[in-house]
């Protein structure tokens, strides 16, 4: 028997231990099937784990591993729950009747009649009007002859200056629409040159980098201040992040957003320290050893003694990294023993000072996927119900009775989801307490299959997590929104594979950052860009635009 042919075999059996009479019969049947199951899936896993081990043997030898078939494993590791999540009301299919309202006109042309064909009787009965979208594509370079002027009596030169906003020897407009087309319509720096040259522009990729690159300071100013005003806009904020490379090493994209704004940080780790650091806006580090401190280290397992010792020593005292270096390096006197241990120690008191710090917005919650790096961060932290879900999808069965109930309970837990939907937009008590109930029974469901029973009390153990809409009515019930602004940021990364340096990397999350929020505000990004680098700052910055949209 070939093993590919087991679930097609069980399948055509029909078994189902539910329908047979002898109780002891059925239960060995159960029994049967948990282990056919688990046999199954360690014979798969065994599998891939013997192929990698290959692969990595065949590239020792200089040879190449298997080859990869993007296409098909996609569709196998399928674990999207957007069909379940649809809603079953569906919008109805009726055209948009504002496209008109929004383009801006801005010549009109009347297209008359030939009069030699018109009958004596034709009457004029106004007009039907086509609107045509068109663009120009011209340069506008200009040749500025500045005066000079000497005084001998004052061994002394003037000379005229250039137009406000003028710097170098590109205008404004054409530094913005670099700019723009390099991360608004993700265009790589070769691409842009190209297209430059095609339309009369005589310039450098060099000088493109360096528009890209250099003299962003007030970019950086405004990335700050959205930061600032989103994280005060809403009680909540979502995270996620997304793998990034400057200068071929290993990095990590951190994203940090809610209706309002989308931040990106790029970092070279993402542990808890890591991701505490960019919430108070790249501060310097403090710690505090106040109770909060203590409660927290008792939450991360660390030994009583340990926890007495350091209370003795710190007990209500506020640190600098200089000084919490000393702190362990005199409780750990060998520097390669109780790492994990000075992590959670710092971690405890650094998140002990930025609950009691006042200078930046605290975070109330934080919603994210179930990485460790994001716990205990807040003082409340939602769980994403579509990151839950998934892992309901990555359960395959090859039992057909399995199947069968997995499909059932999908089909509930997608139904609760909605209720939860329902339930932002009117909340009240009442509902609230009826959904905790709900919760409850749904998540004591108990079946046949043995890796669903395991996962459902794995969801119920997250319970407050899942459910703190119901505290929070605004708070979304999935990540989509980070997951989105990390989905930009990869079509960044397919198109320009890393930044090189340092300063490259600031620019790159700072004009990221500008972006995602213009588009979240209805801002012409380019427009946008257009009047920071002219400095003629006729726009309301993108920060006080948040400011002005969380008080409506």
């Amino acid at each position: 028997m070939n093993p590919s042919e087991i679930p097609k075999i069980l399948q055509s059996l029909k078994i189902n231990p539910d329908e047979i009479s002898d109780k002891k019969a059925a239960e060995i049947i159960r029994i049967l099937l948990q282990i056919i199951e688990i046999l199954y899936e360690e014979n798969q896993a065994l599998k891939a784990e013997l192929q990698k081990m290959r692969d990595e043997l065949n590239k020792l030898k200089g040879e190449q591993g298997q080859p990869k078939f993007p296409s098909i494993k996609k569709k196998q590791s399928d674990i999207s729950s957007e069909n379940e999540r649809k809603s079953l009301n569906p919008p109805s299919k009726t055209k948009s009747k504002e496209k008109l309202s929004k383009i801006k006109i801005d010549f009109t042309e009347v297209c008359k009649v030939d009069p030699l064909i018109l009958p004596e009787d034709a009457e004029f009965k106004g007009y039907q009007t086509v609107v045509v979208q068109e663009i120009s594509i011209n340069t506008k370079n200009t040749a500025y002859k500045k005066e000079i002027y000497y005084s001998p009596s004052q061994h002394q030169t003037f000379i005229g200056k250039l137009p406000k906003g003028i710097e170098g020897e590109f205008g404004s407009e054409l530094k913005s629409l670099i700019i723009t087309l390099k991360h608004a319509s993700n265009m790589s720096e070769p691409k842009i040159h190209e297209f430059l040259e095609n339309v009369g522009i005589n310039i450098s990729p060099a000088t493109i980098s360096r528009i890209l690159t250099k003299n962003n300071d007030v970019f950086h100013c405004e990335k700050a201040d959205i930061f600032k005003a989103g994280l005060s806009s809403t009680v909540y904020q979502q995270i996620d992040d997304t793998g990034a490379k400057v200068n071929g090493n290993n990095h990590y994209a951190q994203i940090l957003c809610n209706p309002f704004y989308t931040a990106y940080f790029t970092i070279p780790s993402k542990d808890r320290l890591s991701i505490l650091d960019l919430l108070q806006g790249g501060k310097p580090r403090i710690y505090l050893f106040n109770e909060e401190a203590f409660t927290l280290m008792e939450s991360f397992r660390l030994p009583g003694k340990m926890i007495s010792k350091i209370r003795n020593a710190v007990l209500n005292t506020m640190l600098d990294e200089k000084q919490m270096q000393q702190l362990m390096g005199e409780i750990f006197f060998h520097p390669n023993k109780g790492k994990i241990y000075r992590t959670r120690i710092m971690e405890a008191a650094a998140i002990a000072a930025y609950h009691n710090q006042t200078e930046f917005p605290i975070v109330q919650v934080l919603l994210s996927d179930d990485a460790p790096q994001f716990k205990q961060l807040t003082g409340e932290q939602a769980l994403c119900w579509v990151h839950d879900g998934r892992n309901y999808k990555k359960l395959e069965p090859i039992v057909s009775m399995y199947k069968k109930e997995l499909e059932n309970f999908r089909s509930r837990y997608w139904d609760y989801y909605r209720k939860l939907l329902l339930f932002k937009e009117c909340p009240t008590q009442e509902k609230a307490e009826k959904l905790s109930d709900d919760f409850d029974v749904l998540f004591s469901t108990k079946t046949n299959y043995q890796a669903l029973n395991d996962r459902i009390e794995k969801t119920k153990e997250k319970k407050f997590e899942l459910l703190l809409v119901l505290k929070y009515p605004e708070l979304p019930l999935h990540n989509n929104d980070a997951e989105l602004g990390a989905r930009a940021q990869v079509r960044k990364r397919d198109v320009s594979l890393h930044t090189i340096t340092e300063e490259g990397t600031k620019a790159s999350d700072s004009f990221s950052t500008i972006v995602q929020t213009a588009k979240k505000l209805g801002v012409s990004v380019y427009d946008y860009f257009n009047d920071r680098v002219s400095k003629s700052f006729k726009m309301p910055s993108l920060a006080e635009m948040i400011r002005t949209k969380c008080k409506c």
